[in-house]
């Protein structure tokens, strides 16, 4: 195994995209602590992560003791503060609300030591705004996972104006490390791949709306015709209706653009709790 470029990690919210990143950093070889607000949360945080890996076990795809060694590279805390003293990473995956996110790393810029590299893995959220007023700009970085971590290739890492070029070398080698293909774009609404996937979701919705074909044709063309893994629309389900819906409204504002203009279809969705996935009915019932 490489050398582990962070040994100890702390992952900040439990839920399924925090789960996802904790299974691969202990994966990789570090020491891991999962926090949540309170204990249930990271119960449950636990138990996705065990679950995925029985799965795996199941399949084939990993012994039995190589899913033991992950799980005792975890551990599992409800204090913020003590979660991150001590961690050379702390990878913040808390809900998409930025004066929360902001927050979250002014305290604990005061708490890790100077050299901790602080990532935060918004989707879409300015990250000079994230770090506003943190201690330390120069180790501030975006680690943008995808869902389901574990499985997805691509890490979309965002560099803001003040990061520097050590935090970046780091961050990339650790996350060729965590078995993904890094990319490098630079702070801006949206990044890159949320960008042109909600521009693309929200035209798919459009057609829907004014009855061009249906989901699942047009899903179809996409993965037929284009070579994309899963159609927008079952994306989108996958996603959450409601998450996708305000990084859209987000987008539309920052970037003054129409084609970020939610449908009324999406709008009404989500009043209907229509979510996706999560829900049991988006574009597909489930």
């Amino acid at each position: 195994m490489s050398k582990v470029t962070f040994d100890t990690v702390a992952v900040l919210g439990a839920g399924t995209m925090g789960a996802g990143i904790a299974q691969v950093c202990a994966q990789a070889g570090s020491r891991v602590v999962l926090q949540d607000l309170n204990e249930p949360f990271v119960q449950k945080g636990e138990a996705r992560i065990r679950d995925f890996l029985q799965k795996g076990v199941d399949k084939g795809k990993v012994t039995a003791a190589q899913r033991d060694e992950v799980l005792a590279r975890i551990t599992t805390a409800t204090d913020r503060a003590a979660a991150c003293r001590g961690a050379a990473l702390v990878i913040e995956a808390v809900p998409e609300q930025l004066a929360l996110k902001n927050g979250i790393f002014r305290e604990l810029a005061e708490v890790v030591a100077p050299t901790c590299v602080l990532a935060s893995n918004t989707s879409s959220l300015s990250l000079a705004k994230v770090f506003a007023g943190v201690a330390g700009p120069q180790r501030c970085i975006g680690m943008h996972f995808f869902n389901p971590v574990p499985l997805m290739a691509l890490l979309e890492l965002v560099r803001t104006d003040a990061t520097d070029q050590a935090t970046i070398a780091a961050v990339t080698d650790y996350g060729r490390l965590l078995g993904k293909e890094p990319i490098l774009v630079k702070d801006s609404p949206g990044f890159a791949s949320s960008r042109l996937g909600v521009c693309l979701g929200l035209e798919a919705i459009r057609m829907l709306e004014s009855g061009v074909a249906s989901a699942e044709d047009i899903d179809k063309a996409m993965v037929l015709g284009y070579g994309h893994p899963m159609g927008p629309l079952k994306l989108t389900d996958l996603v959450g209706l409601d998450v996708r819906l305000a990084i859209a409204d987000y987008l539309a504002k920052e970037l003054d653009h129409p084609g970020f203009k939610a449908p009324e279809l999406m709008r009404r969705m989500v009043a209907e709790g229509r979510l996706g996935k999560k829900s049991g009915q988006g574009f597909y019932r489930y």
